[in-house]
């Protein structure tokens, strides 16, 4: 990844995949999180569940420990939680919980990643996704950020209860490298969420 070149077109802040499961670890986790951080961007790491596999303070125990925790320096994103479609064969599309089981792991992931590192993690869903497998459950954007992934010129459709959304990956083919995401708001406000509100 050339992040030089990805901060001259514009990016001001990035998302880099730190673990996966109970026992993936990026392997090119550092070199990318430390080569945003040196061009100038905001950044944060984030962790695509696999609910299946371990439980969710499980998960977000291995996670906090392998490059997934938070730092008061202005510059560090809380986690986020990679929670969406089941890409690997073998159970179905909500990994075979029904919507409360996925609640109770959801939750168990967010109570534990906020006792390891003062802040709640921020959600990576797609609201179909979430409407299917949680039930549409409303009870967590009081706390955790809303980061949709929805490849049209908008949004759209929130999960319920969410009063905003935060983050939004809108395109897996450009502007930047990667996957593209849009942070609601301007670059300060970005900064204080960063800080959490302590800067």
């Amino acid at each position: 990844m050339n992040w030089q070149a990805q901060w001259n077109a514009g990016s001001r802040f990035a998302y880099v995949k730190a673990t996966e499961g109970g026992s993936y670890v990026n392997p090119y986790f550092a070199q990318q999180y430390n080569g945003s951080y040196n061009v100038g961007m905001i950044r944060g790491a984030y962790h695509f569940a696999l609910p299946n596999r371990s439980s969710g303070s499980a998960q977000a125990d291995f996670f906090a420990s392998r490059g997934g925790g938070w730092s008061a320096d202005g510059r560090t994103l809380p986690g986020a939680l990679d929670i969406e479609y089941n890409p690997y064969a073998g159970t179905d599309t909500c990994y075979g919980l029904n919507a409360t089981g996925m609640r109770n792991w959801i939750a168990a992931f967010l109570d534990r990643y906020h006792a390891r590192t003062g802040r709640w993690a921020v959600i990576y869903t797609t609201t179909d996704w979430w409407q299917r497998c949680t039930g549409n459950y409303s009870g967590f954007w009081a706390n955790s950020p809303l980061w949709p992934a929805r490849y049209a010129s908008t949004p759209g459709t929130l999960p319920a209860g969410a009063p905003t959304w935060s983050f939004w990956q809108y395109s897996s083919s450009g502007p930047f490298a990667g996957d593209s995401n849009q942070w609601h708001g301007t670059l300060d406000r970005l900064r204080v969420l960063a800080c959490n509100g302590g800067c």
